[in-house]
């Protein structure tokens, strides 16, 4: 093992609302192991650079010389801007800041990607029951990745060889197709408000308080709920139907778009479930018209019966996929 190796790697989850900060050294091919797991909230801090130099004053031990940065944004070049907060920064100067030999920085569901393959069967739960389909011997394996926290990340994950292939993607920007007149409804309430309605509109933290405000719109009710924590928890108390009926939608609209990432995808192999309301609403998700939807898909119903469905209940995947690709990377 190198130096550079003995001294792990800086790892770091960036998302709209939250800074999560580990340190990880990794041997050969087993799994992460993450030391010194912090978490911020992005508004502590003015930029990436000042939160990852107050995380690294905490710790004691030496500066790590490399360093894996998972974002929530597409990265397609040195300049990068966070999809939903203020921050922005040019990789090249985020490593001079804070003195890297090496920098990687990587979109968020991506780093989820990559914990799959390293996720136990404690920290999956599956949602519904597949039907398994005849067995075919097949070289790759194929999955999609998807989850709503502060905005709606989704990916492509083959499995090659023993190999993770990423291909990540901003498709949770996709145009939001409703499904029946009620969902029609709720579409034009939001078209009011935005030139175009995406599924993460709907379908993430935000678009929780925007489907509570365009359910009450329609059903002719004042809404007294102004974050997506007291929708849920007016959901979960059983005391307000229109907070009842925003999470009831949320995870059948979100069911309805796994199932169309799934076909998009080819992801016959599973598609997994991140996301930090992901847990929250599990017991929503896991009700079944989440998995309803998902199956329902016309001539092609049959097959989503066979594809199984997964929530990620690991604390970090972020971190953990983002030290999996440190560890690939070093390889």
């Amino acid at each position: 093992m190198d130096g550079q190796s003995a001294l792990g790697a800086l790892i770091a989850d960036i998302g709209g609302t939250n800074a999560r900060f580990a340190l990880c050294a990794s041997e050969g091919r087993q799994r992460p192991v993450l030391t010194g797991v912090c978490e911020f909230t992005v508004a502590q801090f003015a930029s990436l650079a000042q939160a990852a130099s107050h995380y690294l004053a905490q710790m004691h031990a030496p500066r790590p010389r490399r360093s894996v940065i998972a974002v929530a944004s597409a990265v397609t070049g040195d300049e990068i801007k966070v999809t939903n907060n203020d921050w922005s920064f040019s990789i090249a100067n985020l490593q001079r800041e804070l003195g890297l030999d090496q920098i990687r920085v990587i979109n968020d569901y991506a780093a989820i990607a990559m914990a799959v393959p390293h996720l136990g069967r404690p920290e999956l739960e599956p949602i519904g029951q597949a039907v398994a389909p005849a067995a075919v011997r097949r070289a790759d394996r194929h999955y999609a990745v998807l989850g709503p926290g502060t905005g709606l990340g989704m990916c492509r994950l083959l499995l090659r060889q023993g190999r993770s292939v990423v291909i990540d993607s901003e498709g949770g920007h996709v145009g939001f197709a409703p499904s029946d007149d009620y969902e029609i409804a709720i579409l034009q309430c939001l078209l009011k408000q935005h030139a175009r309605v995406s599924v993460e509109r709907l379908v993430s933290g935000p678009g929780l308080r925007n489907l509570y405000a365009a359910v009450c719109a329609v059903e002719g009710v004042a809404g007294g709920m102004n974050t997506p924590e007291q929708i849920t928890a007016g959901a979960l108390a059983g005391t307000d139907a229109a907070c009842r009926r925003a999470v009831e939608l949320f995870c059948s609209i979100l069911g309805g778009f796994a199932g169309d990432v799934a076909l998009m995808y080819g992801a016959w192999d599973g598609v997994y479930l991140g996301g930090g309301m992901t847990v929250t609403l599990l017991p929503w998700i896991c009700r079944g018209e989440f998995r309803r939807r998902f199956e329902s898909k016309g001539r092609f119903g049959s097959l989503m019966q066979t594809i199984p469905t997964f929530a990620i209940t690991h604390p970090q995947p972020g971190l953990l996929g983002a030290a999996a690709a440190a560890a690939d990377w070093q390889e």
